[in-house]
């Protein structure tokens, strides 16, 4: 009877001893074996330069709404604009896209790659991939174009090319201007210029 609660005493007092080392070694084991953490290392998520974030400034899809001086209903959007780093209200147009509707029902539709607004002197530069569409057929295709932010007013600054009801028509310039009468219907009026060719189709 007194061996075996020598036995039973004499496991437990090994136990308390044994079992508080193995802890340790496991613990131990833990924090040898344990991955070093690098706290300069980036987390794993979208690649952002969150700097270059923080200076771009932008509006993405911007659109604009109003009437011209002689009642034309106006209609501008764009992909996104973007302003002048130097301070001044102008700002940078990307795929802009214009709608103006006349009263008579003339209808013109501009689009444009690039559009440089200029709030100061109420214009737009428009360059790359212009065209420019009018409900009476024609088909403009130019460079470089010059509009009022009003679109009572539109030159081409280079040479266009047009395909319309009378034909194919290539010419140094391009003006489309908002014609105002008294009491009468403000359509607007295409003008071809500077050595104008014309390949009639009947």
């Amino acid at each position: 009877m007194f061996a075996s609660d020598n036995s039973y005493s004499r496991l437990i007092l090994s136990l308390k001893i044994t079992l508080p080392l193995l802890a340790l070694a496991i613990l131990s084991t833990l924090f040898l074996v344990a991955k070093s953490l690098n706290p300069a290392q980036s987390i794993p998520f979208a690649k952002v330069d969150v700097q270059e974030l923080s200076r771009a400034q932008g509006i993405g899809n911007p659109a604009y709404s109003g009437m011209s001086l002689g009642g034309s209903a106006i209609t501008v959007t764009a992909d996104k604009a973007v302003p002048d780093s130097g301070g001044s209200q102008d700002l940078t147009a990307s795929n802009l896209r214009a709608v103006v509707q006349s009263p008579d029902g003339f209808k013109t539709e501009i689009t444009a790659t690039v559009a440089r607004i200029e709030n100061s002197t109420k214009t737009a530069q428009l360059s790359d991939g212009i065209k420019i569409s009018t409900s009476t057929g024609y088909s403009v295709v130019t460079d470089n174009a010059f509009a009022r932010l009003d679109l009572s007013e539109l030159s081409t600054g280079g040479t266009v090319t047009a395909d319309g009801p009378m034909g194919l028509v290539t010419a140094g310039q391009m003006v489309m201007t908002q014609q105002f009468h008294d009491g009468g219907d403000n359509g607007y009026v295409l003008v071809f210029k500077n050595g104008v060719n014309l390949i009639y189709t009947p």
